[in-house]
């Protein structure tokens, strides 16, 4: 049976490097403050007219196919994940198509959160294992700064998203017949979700959340169509318009499900949290992996975590944090990798791969 392996890998992120102190200027907040419940030191900022979801996804996936010896015309598919799209519609996946000049190949778009990455590798590895494409191009970029609230009323979540990027080239694995050789690539996936509690932490507007399609009701106003979002007042008040987190009950289901869904990937795979050479968690909060690496007993050398530099990248935090371990050394031929996710939805999610 064919298995996926990821021949190639790229980050971006943007120049505009913000401090804990720099938002300290615009809202009531502190380094310290901000270090001690997140872990985070700084993130990264998009540079308006100059960076976009898009354009960051792209220069990642330049730098993935370099590496994966790939040229536009080889791509005979493309994903994208991103909570934060340049459009509402069409999506990122063929945005990214035109600026790589890649031809008329499928381009499909995921919107998992957090967990969006690791989905995204599962359904390309599932195209890789049936024969039915051979080059997967998958980004996931996020540009959260363009839209979150920098007054105090949104500061518990404003402090933890940054921008950027990360890309992979997923190829089949050709076995040379040395060994081990088969087994190297993506072990296994597992991914789940529970929308029960789904405004647990969520944007509900804007979108078409508000107003339903009632015939026998008339417009309030002659213009204004049956159901949609309209910005009012009452609406701004609300904060509706901005992302929303209970970041109590996030933390008490995540260190949860992030052991829960490693410990599947390791069973599933008859392996155990000794074999483990590198588990890469999203980077939600410093608080929230140091939680599952106390409980799952990992050795820091067994963590890589970078939410110190770059923040809340949520479905680019993954690609980001393989790329920059591989880029310093910390993920090397034959080791066994752990990529696990939880985030809004909610939604978790773990890789099992041997690269």
């Amino acid at each position: 049976m064919l298995r996926a392996r990821i021949a190639g890998i790229g980050m971006y992120v943007p120049k505009n490097v913000v401090t804990n102190n720099d938002l300290a200027r615009v809202m009531d907040t502190s380094d310290e403050w901000i270090q001690e419940r997140t872990g985070i030191k700084e993130r990264r900022y998009a540079t308006p007219f100059e960076d976009t979801t898009t354009t960051m996804g792209v220069e990642a996936a330049r730098v993935a196919m370099e590496r994966a010896g790939v040229a536009a015309n080889d791509i005979d598919f493309i994903i994208f994940s991103t909570i934060s799209p340049d459009y509402y519609f069409p999506g990122c996946g063929v945005l990214a198509q035109r600026a790589l000049g890649i031809t008329e190949i499928g381009a499909l778009d995921i919107r998992n959160q957090c967990s969006g990455f690791i989905y995204a590798l599962s359904v390309a590895d599932q195209f890789i294992k049936t024969g039915m494409y051979k080059n997967i191009l998958l980004m996931a970029s996020e540009t959260h700064s363009y839209g979150l609230d920098f007054s105090n009323r949104g500061r518990n979540v404003s402090v933890i998203f940054g921008d950027g990027a990360g890309a992979v080239v997923l190829q089949p694995i050709i076995s040379d017949g040395s060994p081990g050789s088969a087994s190297r690539g993506i072990l296994s996936t597992h991914l789940h979700s529970d929308g029960s509690q789904a405004e647990i932490l969520s944007m509900i507007n804007p979108g078409f959340h508000v107003g339903k399609f009632v015939p026998e009701k008339k417009p309030a106003k002659p213009d204004q169509p049956y159901g949609g979002l309209f910005i009012t007042k009452e609406l701004l008040e609300k904060e509706d318009i901005y992302p929303f987190m209970d970041g109590q009950s996030v933390f008490k289901k995540a260190i949860v499900k992030f052991p829960e869904v490693i410990l599947e990937a390791l069973k599933a795979n008859n392996l155990q949290v000794s074999d483990i050479n590198l588990v890469i968690p999203h980077q939600a909060n410093l608080r929230i992996s140091q939680m599952m690496q106390h409980q799952l007993k990992l050795r820091n050398d067994q963590v890589y975590n970078n939410i110190q530099k770059y923040g809340n990248t949520t479905a680019a935090s993954i690609p980001i944090a393989l790329c920059e371990a591989w880029e310093n050394g910390k993920v090397k031929d034959n080791d066994l990798i752990c990529l696990a996710a939880f985030g809004s939805g909610f939604t978790w999610a773990s890789a099992l791969m041997r690269w």
